[in-house]
């Protein structure tokens, strides 16, 4: 029996990525059963836009966040199956079709989600292209059976909101963990480059670092969390990654340090050489995703990449030690609270 699917995506001030978004879905080689745009209280021509093409336009009472737009979707959706999307993401064309494949072949799964694809929606420059390259290699590497689902695009039958409720309202980010955590001890999630779509990603700096460090904030409480309950979540970088570059961030000081301190010569050099050797470890550990950022850009692009890969390193490190210190001076965050550190990324 052919399943229907309803595609739902949440889109606060998305004019700029919208058409692209909704184009997409349109073109799938699967026919959708309905598109249900939920606009998050938009000021910008979001609505507007979703007018010009055939999908079903829900209004929402002011900007109340994504768990609330999907769960608005969720409500009117009549599909089998409901496809999620984010405003800011184009599918491929066979997406759909290769998501509901995967769940008529696994009776078990409750969830199919694909990765970001390496190109971006729009070409911003080259922190847009780190940032896709760092999403989608992350994500692939992690492909086949996880312990978390991301929404960004994800298929998921009726039966599974029916059985779970839909997503913690109070969540503004990172609501996919906290959905996770339900669904995972009942259903299987499979993570799929056969669902794939190309992002808008941020393309300055100042705020690609930024949201790193927030994310990074509830770093440690959640990685306990999830060591807590015996999950292993997907996590944008590896520990060696993340020691490495706080053997070549925090080493840096040092020399400096030994010189003010007046510390024998000798001391000083091998100081001096603690950076470039957690520089070296750095990129040692990171040496498939340098080697895949030369392929796809060329190895002129290497050494940006690795620059903004180690100060988003830094900032992350920066967050999660703040976090930390957060954590042991106050109460542990309540469920409401909680966010996904490396995630979104994951977004």
């Amino acid at each position: 029996m052919t399943q229907t699917v309803s595609v739902v995506i949440p889109a606060y001030n998305s004019a700029r990525t919208l058409d692209a978004c909704l184009r997409s879905v349109l073109a799938q080689t699967h026919p959708v059963h309905e598109v249900i745009v939920v606009d998050d209280g938009s000021t910008d021509r979001t609505a507007e836009i979703a007018r010009t093409h055939p999908v079903v336009l829900i209004g929402g009472e002011g900007n109340r966040g994504v768990s609330a737009a999907r769960n608005a979707g969720i409500a009117a959706a009549t599909g089998d199956v409901l496809f999620f999307l984010d405003s800011d993401e184009a599918l491929t064309p066979d997406s759909v079709a290769n998501a509901l494949e995967i769940l008529r072949d696994d009776p078990s799964c409750g969830c199919v989600h694909g990765v970001i694809a390496p190109e971006p929606l729009f070409d911003d420059g080259p922190v847009e292209w780190y940032k896709t390259l760092h999403a989608y290699w992350w994500r692939a590497r992690g492909a086949g059976v996880v312990e978390t689902a991301f929404f960004a695009q994800a298929a998921v039958p009726r039966e599974v909101f029916d059985r779970l409720g839909g997503f913690d309202e109070r969540l503004r980010d990172s609501e996919d963990l906290e959905f996770s955590d339900r669904l995972a001890p009942h259903y299987r999630i499979i993570l799929t480059e056969r669902v794939m779509a190309r992002h808008d990603e941020e393309h300055r700096l100042g705020p690609l670092l930024s949201e790193t460090y927030r994310r990074a904030l509830l770093l440690v409480p959640a990685l306990l969390s999830a060591r807590a309950g015996g999950r292993s979540n997907l996590t944008a970088n590896t520990p060696a990654s993340v020691l490495a570059a706080a053997l070549c961030l925090g080493s840096v000081p040092l020399p400096f340090l030994a010189l003010l301190l007046s510390a024998p010569s000798p001391v000083v050099p091998l100081l001096a050489a603690l950076p470039a050797a957690g520089l070296l470890a750095f990129c040692l550990a990171n040496l498939g995703l340098l080697g895949f950022a030369a392929r796809r850009r060329g190895a002129s692009f290497v050494p940006f990449f690795t620059g903004v890969h180690l100060a988003n390193h830094a900032a992350l490190l920066a967050g999660a030690a703040r976090g930390a210190l957060g954590a042991l001076t106050s109460a542990r965050p309540s469920a409401g609270d909680r966010r996904t550190p490396e995630r979104a990324a994951a977004r």
